[in-house]
């Protein structure tokens, strides 16, 4: 007989694991830019709007889905039809490429960690020179908290063309994000738990895709997830309840990141006051006390009409202070975890306390999505009869994380984090896009609406709503037909495709082309993933025309 699938021992347990996996990073580093970029508060509108007709159906559908079927993606597809096998395999291969740079992440959070505890932080002060005679010039022309990003931490090259040589403390860092995952799988399911802008199209297309890929949709993992689930568990109330609590944790962390701006802005404003202050009293032998921040244009001004030429002289180190232009800095991403959130716990009371409580947090967030990424990969490995009956579970889930391992050592090269920015850019935007179309035209219109809903009823008890029905047969799949056009001309239009390099020289990043060699790493990461769709779909139907022609009776 075949062996009984594991279930999770309550509901609560699989809510749990499916709101660990979805508020991630992302929560953190992008939603708050999104609003400072987007109107701030006024953002908040279209992003509720996609939540309501996008993220919520589409999540209801992934875990009907999976807990209808009872397997992992590749199988649950192949159930609906076997033509959409290449669905699950897409779905495999985008979250292997998440996997390989993801916990790199928790590498780098790990890093930090541990330096952490030091006092005082080692991001805090800019190391001396060589010489002993004064600071280092690289962190003097940026700041230490970027000197210990990008030369301590990555140590990072000029280029993406001089790759460099395996940082081996940054990588002891990603075996050891790797062990915990591990560790964490082989538990297994019991444990693993501004207004005008709303007129701007490209307002609402980054609210679509950030609920979008905020919460997961089209890797595999929320199927995977469901597909443990008792047949008559409420799926869509699960499925209001996970989108609701990743929307609000990305609304709470958005208050965090402002106020983090607001005393990053404010300390930085008044530390540029304070240097143009210090260096008019210097140069024109001031009484200490005579320019303040409420006299300085004034002095300013009467310096330059009075002292014209040795004010000219020191004109070009006179900052034009601004805090206004400080507040509309907006950072995603590393730049905005690993540099701006440090610059502002380093100028904290305790500021070790806060960093370990940052960083730890940065690491529960990040662990939570890896297990979610890296089940989508091994379950439908362990639903495979073939490969489960060659090697246990425990084998097949420390291959995966051993490889995913090995290949993320190119993310600790001198030149990884420029790998890192391609894989995050451009791994997964338009796979899971054609990934979700394809499910939702795939369950509406070829296994059927009508069916999946009475199979649904009989599973639950509970009849499928008007507005499920509609969202899942029209209003979705339409709304991804357009941003999978939007992103498709983005591209077009875009030109040549740049990256920011780290100009040791400025202290600064600077804008250049990708060598032709990573455009093609580009092209193949978004071919691997979009291209199983069709072509598995071209194979089963190569090898069925060749079984019906083995079979033809002979005349």
């Amino acid at each position: 007989m075949e062996k009984a699938r594991p279930l999770w021992s309550n509901p609560l347990q699989f809510v749990f694991a499916c709101i660990s996996y979805a508020v991630g990073l992302g929560n953190v580093w992008r939603f708050p830019y999104l609003c400072q970029m987007y109107g701030g508060g006024s953002f908040l509108v279209p992003y509720v709007i996609m939540l309501l007709v996008e993220g919520m159906p589409l999540l209801y559908l992934e875990l009907a889905v999976g807990q209808r079927m009872r397997q992992g993606s590749i199988g649950a597809w192949r159930t609906i039809s076997p033509y959409l096998s290449g669905v699950g395999v897409a779905s495999v291969v985008v979250s292997f490429f998440l996997s390989m740079y993801y916990n790199v992440i928790n590498a780098w959070s790990f890093w930090y960690l541990f330096h952490s505890f030091q006092d005082p932080l080692p991001w805090s002060v800019c190391p001396l020179n060589a010489n002993r005679t004064g600071y280092d010039e690289e962190c003097e022309k940026a700041s230490s908290t970027q000197y210990f990003w990008y030369r301590k931490t990555l140590n990072i090259s000029p280029s993406i063309q001089e790759s460099g040589g395996v940082q081996w403390e940054p990588a002891l860092c990603l075996l050891l994000a790797w062990l915990l995952v591990y560790l964490c799988i082989l538990r297994g399911t019991e444990s693993t738990g501004k207004i005008e802008q709303l007129a701007n199209p490209r307002t609402w297309i980054n609210a679509a895709t950030q609920i979008f890929f905020s919460l997961g949709l089209g890797f595999g993992s929320l199927i995977a997830f469901a597909s443990y689930n008792e047949p008559s568990n409420n799926c869509q109330k699960h499925a209001i309840i996970v989108s609701l609590i990743n929307s609000s944790t990305s609304i709470f962390a958005s208050i965090v990141t402002f106020s983090i701006y607001g005393f990053k802005a404010t300390f930085n404003y008044e530390s540029c006051l304070q240097k143009v202050i210090l260096l008019l009293i210097n140069s024109f032998d001031l009484e200490d006390g005579s320019v303040t921040a409420d006299n300085l244009e004034q002095v300013k001004s009467y310096l330059a009409s009075t002292y014209p030429s040795e004010y000219s002289a020191i004109a070009p180190q006179i900052h034009n202070c601004s805090l206004e232009s400080e507040l509309n800095t907006a950072v995603q991403g590393t730049g905005l975890a690993f540099i701006v959130y440090t610059e502002a716990i380093k100028n904290m009371e305790v500021s070790q306390l806060w960093s370990v409580l940052y960083f730890l947090m940065m690491l529960l967030l990040g662990v939570g999505s890896m297990l979610g990424n890296t089940m989508a990969i091994i379950t439908p490995l362990t639903d495979s009869k073939f490969i489960s009956s060659l090697l246990p579970r425990e084998v097949i889930s420390g291959l995966v994380c051993l490889i995913n391992c090995a290949i993320g050592l190119v993310f600790t090269l001198e030149s990884g984090n420029y790998w890192f920015d391609i894989f995050n850019d451009y791994a997964a935007t338009l796979s899971l896009l054609l990934i979700v179309l394809v499910e939702a035209v795939a369950l509406c219109y070829v296994y059927g609406l009508r069916r999946f809903e009475r199979e649904l009823q009989a599973m639950t008890g509970r009849a499928l709503s008007w507005y499920w029905k509609i969202l899942w047969a029209v209003v979705s799949p339409l709304l991804m037909v357009g941003l999978f056009i939007f992103y498709l001309s983005d591209y077009i239009l875009a030109g040549t495709l740049q990256y920011q390099a780290w100009d040791a020289s400025q202290g600064q990043l600077v804008t250049r082309d990708y060598p032709p060699y990573a455009l093609a790493v580009i092209g193949l990461l978004v071919a691997a993933s979009t291209m199983c769709v069709p072509l598995v779909a071209l194979g089963t139907f190569v090898l069925r025309r060749l079984k019906r022609g083995d079979t033809a009776p002979v005349s």
